[in-house]
């Protein structure tokens, strides 16, 4: 019978339970950090269990770390939950990217980055944006506490199987439109509830035309249109990434078996969604919820709901108004999202010989040490501090204000993160979600502009 994608990793991995209801999942991977995990632990040690597959369990600090001085943690609660994790990882043998070690990061940016993420695997995490690494054709997805602990006690997890959703992408993007554009535009176009009940397959010329970095950021944010899961089948441009990485040490043996883990021709999708990028305009969020959104060039639409007027009230903004029209004050580089290397790269060709404007204080925060010390290698940093960008520690950072890195009340912040909720990244703190492009053209420019134009 043929399969998608999403059906043959599945499949492969059920240990019991019929089509239709909750089946056993085997984990392959479970990657942890310091939010999410203390509770899960604890319930081991009340239960008197050991931790099933120590070796098959990863944690990293990301949620809670300073940026500026990582080893200055104020914060008792943050503190806290950072020491305990390093306890836990000690006392149950479990590998941690720790404080200052050459792989910490956020999460979802050390998995690939190490090679713990490949093609096949089940992996989940106490953390929604887990569907990032199913960029690599892995099945991934985020976790509560409770089944946290589930996996750790018996490295399995029980699930029902979604539907499965085909988005199919075509044509040619613009220079200065980018996966981010891609999948702020589905969001906008379909809602934040698209995805409920589905696993999302990006598929088409586009998508295999895009760089793992930008399959990342897609995945990344499947989460926002509702979707558990986002999956990509992995190709060529996937094999070249983790080829090399330090846990891919099976890749010989493994390669053959990844190069089967595609959609059959003839596999049913529940449902279908097309589009063509060709004419796609950057994009920016004027509202409280990914949904809420536009092309850089049209008007902010009119208030349809009680929510849409809530959302203008928060904002500060009006129907008829343009991107444009935004009284900026902070441009955020970084997050899960828009944090590697090509990223800061793309930025730091516009920034380069330019300097931020007086009004706007923008920071870069590298999702990971790894990309840190690339930067650094290739001279980005320089780059951006020059320009006046503050140059900042690896970590999750202003995405979601769990540490000192916190938008000020009522003002506006362009950032390459993933979720513009209300107080986000800090009480009343405004937030408007682009591209890494378009953020780093609004910090020379003071305000957004089509980066379009900035690029060619």
């Amino acid at each position: 019978m043929a399969q998608t994608l999403f059906d043959k990793v599945w499949n492969k991995h059920v240990l019991t339970g019929k089509e239709g209801e909750p089946q056993l999942l085997y984990i392959d991977l479970h990657l942890i950090h310091e939010v999410t995990s203390p509770q899960a632990f604890e319930g081991l040690r009340l239960q008197k269990r050991q931790l099933r597959r120590p070796d098959l369990t990863f944690a990293t600090l990301d949620h809670n770390v300073p940026t500026i001085d990582i080893f200055n943690i104020r914060d008792e609660i943050a503190n806290k939950q950072i020491t305990t994790l390093q306890k836990n990882a000690k006392d149950f043998g479990v590998h941690i990217f720790d404080m200052g070690s050459d792989e910490q990061g956020i999460v979802h940016m050390v998995g690939p980055e190490t090679g713990l993420t490949q093609p096949g695997k089940t992996i989940v995490c106490g953390d929604s944006h887990t569907a990032t690494h199913g960029a690599f054709g892995a099945i991934a997805f985020g976790i509560g506490t409770s089944e946290v602990e589930h996996v750790f006690a018996t490295q399995t997890l029980w699930q029902t199987k979604p539907k499965n959703l085909k988005i199919e992408v075509s044509g040619k993007l613009q220079p200065g439109v980018y996966a981010k554009d891609i999948i702020l535009h589905l969001i906008n176009q379909h809602g934040v509830d698209f995805g409920t009940g589905y696993a999302l397959e990006f598929t088409g010329e586009t998508i295999q035309s895009l760089s793992m970095e930008g399959r990342m950021t897609i995945c990344n944010m499947a989460i926002e249109g509702g979707a558990k899961y986002g999956i990509i089948q992995p190709d060529e441009t996937t094999f070249e990434y983790i080829k090399g990485r330090p846990y891919a040490q099976n890749f010989n043996q493994s390669i053959g078996e990844w190069q089967k883990l595609y959609s059959d021709e003839d596999a049913h999708f529940d449902k279908v969604i097309t589009l063509d990028v060709t004419n796609l305009e950057p994009q920016v969020t004027w509202g409280t919820n990914p949904e809420m959104g536009v092309n850089f060039s049209s008007p902010f639409p009119e208030i349809q709901n009680i929510n849409d007027e809530r959302a203008y009230n928060y904002m500060g903004l009006k129907p008829g108004q343009k991107a444009e029209d935004i009284d900026l004050g902070y441009v955020f580089l970084g997050s899960c999202t828009n944090a590697r290397l090509s990223d800061l790269i793309e930025a730091s060709h516009i920034v380069k010989g330019k300097k931020v404007h007086p009004k706007i204080t923008a920071i870069v925060v590298s999702g990971s040490r790894t990309v840190k010390k690339e930067a650094e290698s290739l001279g980005l940093d320089k780059v951006f501090k020059e320009a006046g960008f503050e140059w900042r520690e690896p970590g999750c950072s202003m995405c979601l204000g769990m540490n000192p890195d916190q938008v000020p009340e009522g003002v506006h912040c362009a950032s390459t993160s993933n979720r513009n909720f209300e107080g986000r990244q800090g009480k009343g703190a405004r937030t408007h979600l682009v591209s890494p492009a378009m953020a780093a053209a609004a910090a020379i420019n003071g305000k957004f502009v089509d980066v379009r134009k900035v690029v060619v």
